[in-house]
């Protein structure tokens, strides 16, 4: 299983930044950080980087029931999504798999949970 899902598609970086939230929003989804990770390279080690960003989403209803469910799952949330520059126009977003993470987790009700997301998930993906 592999522990993540991805697509390439075409577009700006920052119009793929926003299909991609808008696309979380319609499936309950929040962004709760997002991590400039190219930003963040030139000012701590002055390194040129692609444009790579990471959001963090949250489903609160669903985070709420992984919680209840096992409360050391917190160590995983929220759901980090991708998104970078393959090159100029092509950009790459990638989710990561909740089922694959959470085969680590001996936890049925866990498990229910890790796969309504992980459905979630691959939906925002396959619509962009």
């Amino acid at each position: 299983m592999n522990y993540y899902f991805n697509k390439t598609i075409n577009g700006t970086f920052e119009e793929v930044i926003e299909k991609v939230t808008k696309g979380l929003n319609e499936e309950g989804f929040g962004i709760l950080t997002e991590i400039d990770v190219t930003e963040t390279l030139k000012k701590k080690l002055d390194i040129d980087f692609k444009k790579y960003r990471i959001l963090g989403a949250c489903n609160p209803p669903y985070a709420h029931k992984a919680l209840q469910a096992e409360d050391k799952i917190g160590t995983m949330l929220p759901c980090n999504v991708i998104v970078q520059e393959i090159e100029a126009g092509i950009i790459e977003v990638a989710a990561v798999n909740p089922m694959a993470s959470m085969q680590a987790v001996k936890n049925e009700k866990l498990n229910e949970v890790a796969s309504e997301i992980t459905a979630m998930l691959e939906n925002v993906i396959e619509k962009l």
